[in-house]
């Protein structure tokens, strides 16, 4: 289970200042449940799974994993731990070849029908990308699935995805919501997304409301979705009467 208490997270502004992006967060998340954060842009949303991560460090609170502070371990030791992270933006390995990669994030050498069964559940064509190189020829959005099948390789207890939908197309975003159900089950990971994507939502146990830092709201998708669409319907008609 992740368990956050207190969190908060806050930068030095170039006046001197400080300026908070995280505050005064407190939840827990079990292993088996499906959650998706979402909010304005801007809000703390990918700042959020980035301390979760390690990749940033919060400057208040802890954060818990099954019951152990991993408040002060870096992003290396909490991976270790079972915590698995795709970012917006996946990174380039020039010289390393998928197969290699998939190896890598599980921690053994994966067999090449293992390696085939990651990227076809996330929509690639096993055979045209097990052995091709993770550099500049492939594009964002096979870079993503890639990625996406590297977390899967990995096998970890508590799964975060930064924008998963960013750069897919529409048959393989069909492909992500498959692979997300599949992952979603009572014995299975916690799985953490960042997304303002409907149909990802949809797929969740909770919703968790971002914004100006805060958790605002959370609760069932059933509950809190149609209150997030009110308030954004009222939004824009107040800027319209502006």
């Amino acid at each position: 289970m992740l368990e956050l208490k207190n969190l908060g997270f806050s930068v030095r502004r170039e006046d001197g200042g400080t300026l908070e992006i995280l505050k005064n967060i407190n939840l827990t998340i079990p292993r088996g449940k499906f959650v998706v954060i979402t909010g304005p842009n801007g809000s703390g949303k990918s700042t959020l799974a980035k301390v979760i991560m390690g990749i940033e460090h919060q400057t208040a609170g802890q954060i818990f994993w099954d019951g152990e502070d991993i408040s002060d371990l870096d992003v290396t030791e909490r991976a270790r731990k079972g915590i698995s992270y795709g970012f917006q933006t996946p990174p380039r390995f020039k010289g390393m070849r998928v197969w290699d990669l998939l190896s890598c994030a599980a921690g053994k050498n994966l067999s090449f029908a293992d390696g085939c069964r990651y990227l076809t559940k996330v929509g690639l064509c096993s055979r045209d990308y097990i052995r091709r190189d993770v550099d500049s020829s492939l594009s964002g959005g096979e870079l993503k699935r890639i990625e996406i099948a590297t977390i899967l390789a990995k096998e970890g207890g508590l799964l975060i995805f930064d924008e998963p939908e960013a750069g897919i197309d529409l048959w393989s975003f069909h492909q992500l919501i498959e692979t997300f159900r599949s992952l979603h089950r009572e014995d299975g990971p916690a799985i953490v997304i960042i997304s303002h994507q409907e149909r990802i939502i949809q797929q969740a146990n909770e919703i968790l409301l971002i914004r100006d830092g805060v958790l605002v709201d959370r609760g069932p998708v059933d509950q809190i979705y149609p209150r997030i669409l009110a308030d954004t319907t009222s939004m824009c008609r107040f800027i319209e009467e502006a």
